[in-house]
């Protein structure tokens, strides 16, 4: 059975004097080589979940939450237990990310941004380094630092970098935010399908609806489930149907 990333009955929680917001996670899977888009109005949670996924946020309570497949079975809650794997060890083995803003390394070529991943999980494997520099169109820009860039060309090696070290699942926040129309297009397009090919999972926040529906993926939406402004807000996260 290919990875599969679950999450059941999961709240996390941010509170400071005036007020407290929960994140709720009744039930949320992503597959291998699944897209899935994730929408809802500023202040629903959208980052919140991306860095509870990506194991940035602890989970302030727990059902389930771990990556299946037919060789084990990882539970993503125990690494905050005292003695066990390390969140940023996990992290590195089976996640990817693209930030909104590409997060390169300014100091090093685009050959090695995209390698670092590589580096940092033990995963040497140039001839896959290769066919994603080629996919993304980066062959003649491969040598050159991020600064020489236009913005599209940072995004898709920010996507490369993601995908290098064949991660189970690729965690996007808003990774199109910056570009126009046409080029947000075109990285999107090429963020899912690379995905697909290297077998990862999936999933992109983004606020442009109408880029979304330009690609077949489940959609799931978090939706505020209590009064704006409220002293203990709550937002859920709300299955949609699949976009084809």
């Amino acid at each position: 059975m290919p990875a599969r990333l679950i999450l059941k009955g999961v709240e996390v929680s941010l509170a400071d004097r005036e007020r407290r917001f929960t994140l709720s996670v009744p039930d949320l899977s992503i597959g291998a080589g699944e897209a899935v888009g994730l929408t809802g109005p500023s202040g629903t949670g959208k980052t919140l979940l991306l860095e509870l996924l990506g194991l940035l946020r602890r989970p302030s309570s727990v059902t389930a939450f771990g990556i299946s497949s037919d060789r084990q079975t990882l539970d993503l809650a125990s690494v905050w237990t005292p003695g066990a794997q390390s969140p940023a060890q996990v992290r590195a083995d089976m996640f990817g990310f693209v930030p909104q803003s590409g997060g390169l390394l300014p100091f090093l070529s685009v050959t090695e941004n995209i390698h670092l991943a590589q580096s940092i999980s033990g995963r040497e494997d140039v001839a896959w380094q290769d066919h994603l520099v080629g996919q993304l169109g980066l062959g003649d820009v491969r040598q050159l630092r991020p600064g020489s860039l236009s913005i599209g060309q940072r995004q898709r090696v920010a996507i490369a970098r993601a995908l290098a070290h064949r991660p189970a699942f690729v965690i996007a926040d808003e990774p199109t935010a910056a570009l126009d129309p046409g080029a947000a297009s075109t990285a999107m397009g090429l963020l899912i399908d690379v995905a697909s090919t290297g077998g990862a999972g999936v999933i992109i926040s983004s606020h442009d609806l109408a880029l979304l529906d330009q690609f077949p993926m489940r959609r799931v939406a978090l939706e505020l489930v209590s009064a704006p402004g409220a002293a203990e807000a709550r937002s859920q996260l709300m299955h949609q149907e699949v976009l084809t």
